[in-house]
């Protein structure tokens, strides 16, 4: 995977607090066109590949079709299957259409819901090692202060889940 990273295109996304969703004030989501390659998106084997990278507590589905984050844990998707329309960033946010062999970083704190989606659309997501037990929140009264305390808490990741120490991650994010 090291040897495809130069020509990484890698697109940010920073989204404020919009009064429900809290987002992340630091840290930008990080999409990753087509960065997987496709011998990689068989799950198991996008599983081990993220576990190979420090990422750990993986899963195979879909994406919940409302807002939700985790103030606890950052995740990664990584579509291995279909494709989706996915708005981050809580409902006044920026929709985004995945396909099969894109990747997705969300900060801990960014809102994300799956609009639509279809052939077969599939997804291993993952977590930092440490973060495994993530919380499910989805901007409901009494949730805060809490979580601006944990999305402030939450450790960096050690690496870029596709891509280890030498990964864009580690050069996007602060830490």
């Amino acid at each position: 995977m090291q040897g495809r990273m130069p020509g990484i295109d890698v697109r940010e996304y920073l989204f404020e607090d919009d009064g429900l969703i809290p987002n992340n004030p630091t840290l930008p989501l990080l999409f990753y066109p087509q960065a997987l390659p496709e011998d990689e998106q068989n799950p198991s084997r996008c599983k081990g590949l993220l576990a190979e990278n420090g990422w750990g507590g993986a899963w195979v589905n879909g994406v919940f079709p409302y807002h939700h984050y985790h103030s606890t844990s950052h995740e990664v998707l990584c579509v291995v299957g279909g494709e989706a329309r996915i708005t981050f960033g809580g409902p006044e946010g920026e929709t985004v259409e995945v396909r099969a062999g894109d990747v997705v970083v969300i900060p801990a704190g960014v809102g994300h819901c799956r609009e639509s989606s279809g052939g077969g659309f599939t997804v291993v997501g993952a977590y930092p090692r440490g973060q495994e037990n993530y919380d499910l929140r989805t901007g409901e009264e009494g949730e805060r202060p809490g979580v601006l305390e944990n999305i402030r808490d939450v450790p960096m990741p050690e690496t870029d889940p596709l891509f280890g120490g030498e990964g864009p991650l580690l050069r996007r994010w602060p830490g």
